[in-house]
């Protein structure tokens, strides 16, 4: 019998070539708007970066003041459009024949993400991947600006990918990230890559 191979990728920075969250929003509401939600916000976002809050509480603020609000609908509708017509630019050139190189194989390729799975699980799909990652809250169909459950990050990436799989099923396990948030679900590895499709 062949042997059962499971594939981890983190997302922004390891197959994509920018942070995605930064990537959708200029996207969803245009530079102008970018850029000053960012200057407003920029307190939380460098506390974050210095370890004095936490990086899902910066995300959330982000998230509050540029979608709360936002009827759900919709955005998923330009998470589909930014998925299909935006994405595709900010893949790495080595990444997309990685993975179809694993799926090919018969691994199981699994994207883990911190960022939301509205605009990343709809790029997943279209290469025959699955997704896990973060969730948005939504109450009386919008958004809140909230992130349901916990951010898919540093630890919380392994509890996701122990809920969704059972690890034990698999021969071996090839997991590829980019950063601190990475270095937990790199742990699971049989096989780690850090940085791999940096030119």
């Amino acid at each position: 019998m062949a042997a059962k191979k499971l594939v981890l990728f983190d997302f922004d920075g390891t197959i994509t070539t920018r942070d995605t969250l930064l990537e959708f929003i200029r996207f969803y509401h245009g530079t102008f708007k970018f850029l000053v939600g960012f200057f407003l916000n920029s307190p939380p976002i460098v506390l974050s970066k210095l370890k004095i809050i936490p990086n899902w509480r910066a995300k959330e603020i982000v998230l509050t003041w540029f979608f709360k609000n936002e009827d759900i609908d919709q955005f998923n509708s330009k998470c589909k459009i930014f998925a299909s017509a935006y994405t595709p630019a900010l893949i790495r050139a080595k990444a997309l024949p990685e993975i179809n190189s694993y799926l090919t194989s018969g691994c199981k390729v699994v994207v883990v993400s911190a960022s939301a799975e509205n605009w990343v699980k709809p790029w997943c799909d279209s290469i025959g991947v699955e997704c896990i990652a973060t969730k948005l809250e939504v109450q009386n169909g919008k958004l809140t600006g909230k992130i349901s459950g916990k951010n898919c990050y540093g630890p919380q990436k392994v509890v996701r990918v122990n809920e969704k799989l059972t690890l034990s099923e698999y021969d071996y396990v090839t997991v590829y990230g980019d950063s601190s948030g990475d270095r937990e679900m790199l742990s699971l590895g049989n096989g780690k890559f850090y940085k791999p499709f940096r030119d």
